[in-house]
């Protein structure tokens, strides 16, 4: 699914990934999980990317995989949380929900993806 650098593209993209645990039979706390995942990988991509935003949802054993890829080489950066902040903690909640997570760059830009199990 491809999305634009807009607000309600984090909406459609959990709107995607709850169907997809659904049609999967997956249990709604990895769906709530996933959920959260793509919101921060989405609006990382809106807010730190570059150009169009590409979601792609796979089933794997267990779980779910979830890609985000935008056209900036900029990689994400795990932040230690800042307690006095507002913001800077998305990745730390992508690491803490996923069995895996990770970045693959590519001559487009970057995939972020992040791996969920039940």
């Amino acid at each position: 699914m491809t999305l634009t650098a807009e607000g309600g593209s984090c909406a459609r993209a959990r709107q995607v990934v709850r169907k997809a645990a659904a049609s999967w039979g997956l249990s709604e706390d990895l769906a709530d999980d996933a959920q959260l995942v793509v919101t921060e990988l989405v609006s990382n991509g809106i807010d730190h990317g570059e150009g169009l935003i590409t979601l792609s949802v796979r089933r794997k054993a267990g779980g779910m995989l979830i890609e985000v890829h935008d056209e900036s080489p900029k990689l994400p950066l795990l932040r230690p949380v800042d307690p006095g902040s507002a913001r800077g903690r998305g990745m730390q909640l992508v690491k803490a929900l996923s069995v895996s997570w990770g970045t693959t760059p590519d001559s487009g830009g970057k995939v972020v993806w992040a791996q969920l199990e039940a």
